[in-house]
């Protein structure tokens, strides 16, 4: 097949910006070769389509049969990763992962943890301060603290720094004050579950299975650990990756309900990342779902993959598989 990619490089989206992580979601070159690479040796021919508006000329001009996507969108909004799919449907174009409401309900934290709370599955007590002024009418007497403290519409840990956790009132104000201010947007703040950290990746539709689980373990053991953006850039030296998780049976196995259950209710296809805090008492407690993960050398997909003996060439032909099997003009090819 002729396969498009659609993708959004840091160097492409050159407006200023006000945080030094306002291009953290989007991706390198490298990420771009390592995806028309793998798709190459699986016998398809590559358009690179890129994004933003140069993706609306592409798509316009150059003919495909299938797009691989994995563009970020472009601005802060709510909906910025339902851009590119949008267009594809309304073009009639089949193309990998989630369609744009799922899409757009899952970069939403709050929608999206309405959504889960319904299904049955445990997410920490939260709260949603959308202006400053608000502050002074916000009860905190029913948070426990410390408490976590994030934008409500980004991923890639955007905005989640060391100063995000809070251990009391006026700090917690603090955080607030600088996330509206930097990145215009509601802010969540959220229970810290004190408990270990858990992602689990899932792949396929029909159904769809666990890629595996990781746990991620600081190197050094601070009062409470944090998944920061901090932490993720240094990841070599901050943190090691457990495969297999050495947590209990029971635990293992609740981590795997909810996360399929997750996936399934969101509506999610082809692939997903989902992040969970484990309290010390074993209970999972969903924090947010990724339906477009990473698929760098650094993502933490790809690690628990490769950890688990996948190669990272098998795990991109997996997703474009998984995706292939929902359109079955394309499947019979």
């Amino acid at each position: 097949m002729r396969i498009g990619l659609s993708y959004d490089l840091k160097t492409a989206v050159t407006k200023n910006h006000n945080v030094d992580d306002a291009l953290e979601e989007y991706d390198s070159p490298e990420t771009v070769e390592i995806i028309t690479s793998a798709l190459e040796k699986k016998g398809h021919r590559i358009v690179k389509l890129g994004g933003g508006a140069q993706f609306i000329d592409s798509i316009r001009r150059d003919k495909v049969d299938f797009v691989f996507n994995f563009s970020e969108g472009r601005g802060n909004y709510r909906s910025r990763e339902a851009q590119v799919p949008a267009i594809l449907e309304m073009l009639d174009i089949p193309y990998t992962g989630s369609d744009p409401l799922t899409l757009a309900v899952c970069l939403d934290k709050i929608l999206t943890k309405k959504i889960v709370s319904l299904a049955g599955i445990p997410t920490p007590k939260w709260l949603v301060i959308s202006e400053e002024k608000e502050l002074t009418k916000t009860d905190w007497k029913g948070f426990v603290f410390p408490v976590i403290i994030k934008p409500a519409y980004e991923g890639s840990s955007k905005g989640i720094r060391l100063t995000s956790l809070a251990e009391d009132v006026r700090q917690a104000e603090a955080e607030v004050k600088r996330i509206l201010k930097s990145y215009n947007q509601p802010v969540m703040v959220e229970e810290f579950i004190d408990g270990e950290e858990v992602t689990v990746g899932v792949i396929g539709n029909k159904p769809p299975k666990l890629v595996g689980m990781m746990r991620v373990v600081p190197k050094k053991q601070p009062k409470h650990f944090v998944y920061s953006l901090e932490v993720k850039r240094d990841y070599l030296n901050q943190v090691d990756y457990e495969l297999p998780v050495k947590l209990p049976r029971h635990v293992l196995a609740k981590l795997e309900e909810y996360s399929l259950n997750a996936f399934k209710t969101l509506g999610c296809r082809d692939f997903s990342r989902v992040d969970f805090r484990v309290s010390r008492e074993g209970t999972p407690y969903f924090l947010e779902i990724n339906p477009l993960p990473g698929l760098g050398t650094y993502s933490d997909l790809v690690i628990m993959a490769v950890k688990q003996g996948w190669t990272h060439e098998g795990l991109i032909g997996s997703v474009l598989d998984a995706a292939i099997e929902r359109y079955p003009k394309c499947a019979s090819a």
